[in-house]
């Protein structure tokens, strides 16, 4: 009998699912934040549907579908293509019926490179990705999420408002991903529909990695990226889904704000000469 109660006293209550039976589409959702936003909110009982352009569904789907709490459904998804797009939204309407949470995280980072090495069509495939996918996906998501008074999450950028050295189109897009969440936020109030966005600094994942690897001192690299912060580390996808998962579950009364999710990395004065310091921030 001792036992017995001691068993069940230690299991305590069940965790609190805090995104319940909602509905949520997760774009570049197979690796780095993309992922982690997946993982979180299908563990707290979302019906998820991520996407990327691969062709095939990664492991993530079969291992979230067997978590036993929310479920996941992997769609094949160019972000720069609209009748992807408009697929991708009619495949989440037709399986779940509605639309709760649209997050925008499809993107890229390019490695450094200076304006005079930047093409015209360089710049405009970025666009695409960066800006006009997330501007489409919200177009086609909208009339949706208005029934559910919905949400929308855009993943920006620190170096959006800051700036960055050797990243022009970049820096370029991810502003006006900032700018669009705030217009966008003012139009979509009348029917209840909240946008916000987050602005991560340097977080560390597969395409930070990735960057290093091609620097010419990958450790160095690593450790500017670290010193970037008043908290002296990069932070985690599970930090930038923790976000996520906040304005969509409890932050009902935020709408065109963005989260600079940055460990400090704006605070403070810090040496600005071009010639000494070559800190970059990269962030997906």
């Amino acid at each position: 009998m001792c036992s017995r109660q001691s068993t069940m006293a230690s299991s305590g209550p069940a965790p609190r699912l805090r995104y319940h039976n909602k509905v949520v589409i997760v774009t570049g959702g197979t690796k780095g934040i993309g992922e982690a936003i997946v993982r979180i909110f299908a563990n707290n009982g979302a019906s998820v549907v991520f996407c990327s352009k691969e062709e095939t569904a990664s492991d993530l789907e079969d291992e979230l579908k067997s978590s036993g709490t929310g479920t996941a459904i992997y769609v094949s998804c160019d972000v720069t293509k609209e009748e992807e797009i408009k697929r991708l939204i009619g495949v989440t309407v037709k399986a779940y019926g509605k639309i709760d949470c649209l997050i925008n995280n499809a993107g890229w980072h390019p490695p450094e490179q200076i304006i005079d090495d930047t093409s015209a069509q360089e710049f405009q495939d970025l666009l695409n990705l960066n800006l006009i996918g997330y501007f489409l996906t919200a177009k086609y998501a909208l009339p949706h999420l208005r029934k559910t008074q919905g949400n929308i999450i855009n993943i920006s950028s620190l170096v959006g408002i800051i700036g960055q050295k050797h990243a022009i189109p970049y820096v370029a897009t991810k502003g006006a991903v900032t700018a669009m969440t705030k217009a966008m936020a003012v139009d979509e109030s009348q029917y209840n529909v909240r946008v916000n966005s987050i602005s991560p600094g340097n977080i560390w994942t597969p395409l930070w990695k990735e960057l290093a690897s091609h620097s010419t001192d990958p450790n160095a690299m690593i450790l500017q990226g670290n010193d970037a912060q008043l908290l002296g580390r990069m932070g985690t996808v599970e930090e930038c889904a923790n976000a996520a998962l906040f304005l969509a579950a409890e932050g009902t009364f935020c709408t065109g704000i963005d989260i600079l999710l940055t460990g400090g990395a704006e605070l403070n004065y810090a040496n600005k000469n071009q010639q000494k310091s070559g800190i970059s921030t990269f962030d997906l």
